[in-house]
C-alpha cells in the first residue's frame, strides 16, 4: 500500500549523536536556540504553577546563566521543569549552597557536570541569582 500523501517526519537532536550522510543529506534544518529568561519564566509559571515565585525566578536565572558555561549536556526546559517541581516537593522557597548541592541531579545528568559545578561555577551563579 502506498500513502497518499508523502509522510513527514520529524527528527530531534540535542547533537550528542552523529546523524548519517544519507539522513543528513534528506534533511531541513531548523535551530532551535534555548528561550530567553521572560519565555522560560513563562513556561515554568504555567507548569508549575504551586512554586514559590522567588524560587521560580532563582530557578531560571540558574538555569540560563548556567547554559553558559561547558557542560556536556546543557539542561533544557524539561530539566529546569524537573529541578523545580523536585524543590517545591522538598518544600524549598528559596536556592542556597545545601539546596544545590543536594538537588543538582534532577538538573544535570552527568557526573562530570554536576561535579563542575558544585566545584565553583554553582556557588558563582547562585551568588548572582541571590541578589
Amino acid at each position: 500500500m502506498k500513502a497518499a500523501t508523502p509522510p513527514v517526519v520529524v527528527i530531534t537532536s540535542n547533537r550528542t549523536r552523529e546523524i548519517h550522510d544519507a539522513l543528513r543529506r534528506r534533511c531541513l534544518y531548523h535551530w532551535i536556540d534555548y528561550p530567553g529568561f521572560e519565555k522560560e519564566y513563562a513556561i515554568v509559571l504555567a507548569r508549575a504553577p504551586h512554586a514559590p515565585t522567588r524560587l521560580a525566578e532563582q530557578v531560571v536565572h540558574f538555569v540560563q546563566e548556567l547554559r553558559r558555561a561547558e557542560l556536556y549536556k546543557l539542561p533544557g526546559v524539561a530539566e529546569t521543569l524537573d529541578w523545580l517541581r523536585a524543590l517545591v516537593a522538598l518544600d524549598c522557597q528559596a536556592l542556597d549552597e545545601a539546596i544545590l548541592d543536594d538537588t543538582l541531579d534532577a538538573l544535570l545528568k552527568y557526573r562530570e557536570d554536576i561535579e563542575q559545578v558544585q566545584q565553583g561555577i554553582g556557588r558563582a551563579i547562585l551568588r548572582q541569582v541571590s541578589q
